[in-house]
């Protein structure tokens, strides 16, 4: 079964990965991990962790001369902001003077749920955990099942649609979406400089204010073949696969396939994406894609698009009316180094969610103890859908 745990705390000594089921003989880049794990820190909006920390993986199993070899995957990513937090965070008991409370839980952030649910008398741990410090791990996972994916030809992309109120008011062609990802500055994400300037303004706006902003990226999926999931069953339906995959992540509140919102107020005249035939090419596409490249729960061979829609980060420079777990009083809510907004670094993580997912899914169909054994079925099947 191909799957993928994550470990390791905000500033914690490391974040930790492990991921099982994977062939043999799959060419493992390293350098394109710490490009995935350099893409997620980048974006006009990040806060100062960004200047800490250059991330980059050791990989300790499951990769041998360049290539998986079977066994369970492990990768470890170092903080190099522990050294700020030995005495205060240790593994042993340790000296509790040193302890850094969080008596004051943020509004919209898991510390108070968290510390009622644990039994905390503060929230120093949760905020540990629940930091989207985490989704390092997985974008380094992600980084993994981009490169298992490429050996079909299947890519895997995000750009930013919309920050606070500003949206970008076209669809994308995945050419630009490409070229766009080829930049090595990144400002907002969006393909369109001009839409791009109008979003920075607003974060501007949030940094002045001591405020933050949030926003709706989009994640393509270019390559797939029709077929990957399954109408049989709730749980084996694609699309809801990737909805639990975008809603995991921290700050994501909702998500979106294809043009589900605008559909929901349409006809369904307008909405249903027309079925044509090429008979040089011996392969059926639509006329549209507002499916977003899932039909009753599957591939249908067109572009996948999911969108995440990002609420404002939790933590406030001009923080919001809480409690204090002590006192029970009245207070502003406490404020740790942060953000002001994150969405170009969600749609890369949101990447690396929608990766993983298809890995499982093309290995639930395909199979395979080793890559040229999934390829093999994988090139038997696109036979069958040629001849169909």
């Amino acid at each position: 079964m191909f799957r993928f745990e994550t470990a390791g705390e905000s500033h914690g000594e490391c974040l930790l990965a492990t991921l099982t089921g994977l062939p043999a003989g799959i060419p493992i880049a390293p350098d394109a991990i710490n490009h995935e794990l350099w893409r997620r820190q980048q974006g006009f909006g990040r806060g100062g962790r960004m200047k800490i920390e250059t991330d980059r993986v050791s990989i300790v199993s499951g990769v041998r001369h360049g290539q998986t070899i079977g066994s369970p995957i492990g990768m470890i990513i170092a903080n190099a902001d522990w050294k700020n937090w030995t005495e205060s965070l240790p593994v042993e008991a340790g000296d509790m003077a040193h302890h850094k409370p969080v008596s004051r839980p943020r509004p919209g952030h898991a510390d108070l749920s968290g510390a009622i649910k644990y039994d905390f008398p503060d929230a120093r741990y949760i905020l540990e955990r629940a930091s989207a410090r985490e989704t390092t791990a997985r974008v380094a996972v992600g980084a993994v099942a981009k490169q298992f994916l490429a050996n079909f030809g299947i890519e895997v992309l995000s750009h930013v649609i919309a920050v606070g109120w500003k949206r970008l008011e076209r669809v994308a062609a995945w050419e630009e979406i490409v070229e766009h990802s080829r930049k090595t500055e990144v400002l907002l994400g969006c393909v369109d400089p001009a839409t791009e300037q109008e979003m920075k303004a607003i974060v501007d706006e949030a940094y002045r204010t001591g405020d933050t902003v949030g926003g709706i990226f989009e994640v393509v999926a270019h390559g797939l073949p029709a077929g990957l999931g399954s109408h049989i069953t709730w749980d084996s339906r694609l699309d809801g696969k990737l909805a639990q995959a975008i809603v995991s992540m921290q700050a994501v509140k909702g998500v979106e396939v294809g043009f589900a919102e605008e559909g929901s107020q349409s006809f369904g005249s307008k909405v249903q994406d027309t079925i044509h035939y090429n008979r040089e090419e011996r392969q059926f596409f639509r006329g549209n894609n507002r499916a977003g490249g899932i039909e009753g729960g599957m591939t249908n061979g067109e572009d996948l698009r999911v969108r995440g829609f990002l609420k404002p980060i939790s933590t406030l420079r001009r923080p919001l009316e809480s409690v204090d777990l002590e006192t029970r009083e009245s207070a502003k809510a406490a404020y740790e180094r942060s953000d002001v907004c994150v969405v170009p670094a969600a749609g890369v993580i949101g990447e690396a969610m929608v990766a993983i997912v298809l890995a499982g899914a093309m290995l639930g169909k395909f199979g395979g103890d080793s890559l040229r054994e999934a390829k093999r079925n994988f090139d038997g099947y696109l036979e069958q859908v040629r001849n169909f």
